[in-house]
């Protein structure tokens, strides 16, 4: 396998982590986060982040581009127990499918990173059945339920927030496996990329209580330029963000929601030490 048949491949893994990752975070919300199944989803979203960036560390390192369109993730959604099973099918066809990779690849380390993806993936599956093994029978037949009451515009404004903020994480993430040379560099764009994680949930729970699918669907990323310039650009989105924050606090349809506003206060004070930690990079 040369070098750009093992991009390609890993980067088809790395669509296939996207896509749980989206799918586990988007019904942790719905859940709520508090709730026994809310946090187990955001658990598993969150195991599925470390795979996603394990492999986004060797596609940096092959000198590749991340590709972060979504592969398919399907799913039946007509009940909470349907799913899970669909879940538990999902990570079960991935068992075979990273060992079979493994061995089609000589380097020793994405062999056994490969093998890794693996053996979490079949853990997953049995804390699917789990979960699943403990629903009541009246939550197997349900599903988690919105009051579909705010208003339109505002809900609007919160999936627009909502989907830029998971596009800074993206483009983040993106600089970071691209940065690995300079690795204090590297490491700290993946924890600002962490914070955004955080922030990105701000407005997703809001969504998924209400009622509605949070929307994260990633834009392109800005590859062919420098570095330096995509860095650049990506200042100009934090601050262009802490400045629609900042007024998003006075508004007084948004101050009506106390939960929002306190995690708001975080999100900008977030922002703030972002904006200044990017401009010293770039002095």
């Amino acid at each position: 396998m040369d070098r750009k048949e093992l991009i390609d491949m890993l980067n088809r893994d790395f669509a296939d982590e996207h896509a749980a990752i989206l799918r586990y975070l988007v019904h942790a919300y719905q859940e709520g986060e508090d709730t026994p199944m809310g946090a187990s989803l955001l658990s598993r979203s969150r195991e599925e982040m470390w795979h996603m960036h394990w492999l986004g560390m060797i596609i940096g390192q092959l000198g590749g581009e991340p590709n972060f369109v979504p592969g398919p993730y399907p799913f039946d959604p007509a009940s909470r127990a349907t799913m899970l099973k669909s879940y538990i099918e999902y990570e079960e066809k991935l068992i075979p499918h990273y060992h079979g990779e493994a061995e089609k690849v000589d380097d020793p380390h994405i062999r056994r990173v490969l093998h890794r993806e693996a053996w979490e993936s079949a853990i997953h599956a049995r804390r699917f059945q789990r979960l699943l093994d403990k629903l009541s029978p009246e939550d197997a037949k349900g599903l988690p339920q919105g009051g579909f009451e705010l208003p339109a515009a505002f809900l609007e404004a919160l999936q627009a927030e909502l989907n830029s903020k998971y596009n800074e994480m993206l483009q983040h993430l993106r600089l970071s496996w691209l940065s690995q040379e300079d690795a204090g560099k590297g490491w700290a764009l993946m924890d600002q990329s962490m914070e955004k994680m955080k922030q990105l949930a701000l407005f997703a729970e809001a969504v998924a209580e209400d009622g509605p699918v949070p929307r994260m669907t990633p834009e392109g990323m800005d590859t062919g330029l420098p570095i330096e310039q995509v860095l650049l650009k990506a200042l100009g989105d934090v601050r262009e963000a802490l400045g629609r924050h900042a007024k998003l606090q006075e508004d007084g349809g948004f101050k009506k929601h106390s939960g929002l506003v306190m995690k708001m206060d975080l999100t900008v004070q977030q922002e703030a030490y972002q904006a200044e930690e990017m401009n010293d990079w770039l002095k």
